[in-house]
């Protein structure tokens, strides 16, 4: 636990002491979420939350720091169900961090040598960052360690009652951490670039997953003083269903370099053919590819661009 003073003054101080971790919150919780899901095994609890370690050396950014954010599954499983599972997270990691814009060779698995106490299993994911190889997620079998141990102290039964093979056990409990901090620093690291275009000119830009965007869709008229009121219109009617920028402060290649840099996927511009006929022009931001399209099917077509279902 991570000792620190809580109080006005430094006589009036108390002791408290921080958590170095989520997972106990999900082992005490264990019987009420059976019960009021109604549920079997396996499930899995999943929490995201703040942890403290009193490290000596932060530092490298955002990747050890004293306070961070932590997300994780701890996984409920009928002991012989716990090898499977294991597997199954390990591989889920890998094909999560891809599917966040890691690219597999920036990635690798690494067992651990030495376990814990509690420990059938344990592997770490991690990501080659510019200062070296880094956790990202960890996934560790604690057998059936933690509510066994709850149990003993608090003698309160944990076990699960099976229905179906009428057996009484404690489960194994199968758990995937994912160091938040650690993954934005890692996702930022590979997305944000510079890029030399053509005529010798540079631009930054962050090519970030499109669904991880903050900001979905930059809205831009052509020219403030003729375009401006169609171009709010098409952004107030955006914003009912994405997160939007608009931006009508300076020439339209500025504009657009604004919004490459920050990682708005796509930038939809207003110009005479909005008004004349009802087209538009969306720029893709990775590409700077542009297409027309209908006002009236943009927003379709920017769900299946993004990738929303």
């Amino acid at each position: 636990m991570f000792a620190t003073q809580r109080g006005v003054t430094k006589d009036s101080a108390s002791t408290i002491y921080l958590r170095p971790e989520n997972a106990q919150g999900e082992y005490l919780n264990f019987l009420n979420v059976l019960r009021t899901m109604r549920t079997k095994l396996p499930f899995s609890i999943g929490q995201i939350g703040k942890a403290f370690r009193n490290e000596i050396t932060p530092g490298n950014f955002t990747f050890r720091t004293i306070e961070f954010e932590q997300m994780e599954y701890q996984t409920f499983c009928k002991k012989g169900d716990d090898v499977g599972l294991y597997e199954y997270f390990k591989n889920y990691g890998i094909e999560f961090f891809e599917f966040l814009g890691l690219p597999k060779e920036h990635l690798r698995f690494h067992d651990h040598e030495k376990l814990a106490h509690y420990a059938k299993a344990a592997c770490d994911i991690e990501y080659l960052f510019p200062f070296g190889w880094g956790e990202i997620n960890g996934t560790h079998n604690r057998r059936d360690f933690d509510l066994r141990r709850h149990q003993e102290f608090s003698g309160k039964s944990m076990e699960y009652f099976d229905a179906e093979t009428k057996e009484r056990y404690i489960p194994y409990v199968i758990e995937s951490t994912y160091g938040l901090d650690r993954l934005v620093l890692a996702v930022l690291f590979e997305a944000l670039v510079e890029e030399e275009l053509e005529g010798g000119d540079t631009r930054q830009v962050l090519k970030i997953n499109p669904s991880l965007a903050p900001i979905k869709v930059n809205v831009l008229p052509l020219i403030k003083k003729r375009h401006t009121e169609k171009a709010q219109e098409v952004y107030r009617e955006l914003t009912k269903h994405f997160m939007v920028s608009y931006d009508d402060a300076g020439n339209i290649g500025r504009r657009y370099r604004r919004g490459d840099a920050v990682g708005i996927p796509y930038a939809v511009t207003i110009d005479d053919s909005t008004l004349e006929n009802g087209t538009l022009t969306v720029r893709e931001r990775d590409s700077m590819q542009q297409v027309t399209v209908t006002v009236e099917k943009l927003k379709s077509y920017l769900n299946e661009s993004i990738g929303i279902m």
